[in-house]
């Protein structure tokens, strides 16, 4: 019985993350490899474009995620659709009335929903944004 003991308390740990390496190799070998696996991947990442941040501070410039700024960034892509502002993906101007009208009307929906569970501005700003996305709309349906 206390061989059966024995054989519980040991065991046996593998690292399965980097299978090239061979089940013999001293430990300091293998974290050796696994510090160049480690470094290799590092390097392999591409560095960002000529003239950009670091992907540290990238995220940093990033606005805050609120209402707010996910309903002007509805409206601004209303301003793409109705071809008031060069779609970023082709740098050109391209009306598109339907999906326009299609955006518009989800910022509608987004102000039946949230009806009652907004802040005093944040209705006046969804209010604003429609009425002006509206007669923008209107006008360039003509």
């Amino acid at each position: 019985m206390s061989d059966k003991n024995e054989e519980k308390k040991d065991f046996v740990i593998k690292d399965r993350r980097f299978a090239h390496q061979t089940e013999d190799a001293p430990s300091e070998e293998k974290a050796k490899r696994a510090k160049q696996a480690a470094d290799a991947a590092e390097k392999a990442e591409e560095p960002p474009p000529a003239g950009s941040a670091p992907r540290e501070s990238q995220e940093y410039q990033l606005p805050k995620i609120d209402f707010a700024t996910f309903i002007f960034s509805l409206n601004s892509s209303v301003f793409v659709q109705l071809g008031l502002l060069e779609d970023p993906a082709t740098g050109q101007k391209e009306k598109n009335l339907p999906m326009a009208k299609q955006t518009i009307d989800i910022l509608g929906m987004l102000e039946e929903k949230t009806r009652g569970n907004l802040t005093k501005e944040e209705e006046n700003m969804l209010k604003n944004i429609l009425y002006d996305l509206r007669i923008l709309y209107v006008k360039e349906k003509g």
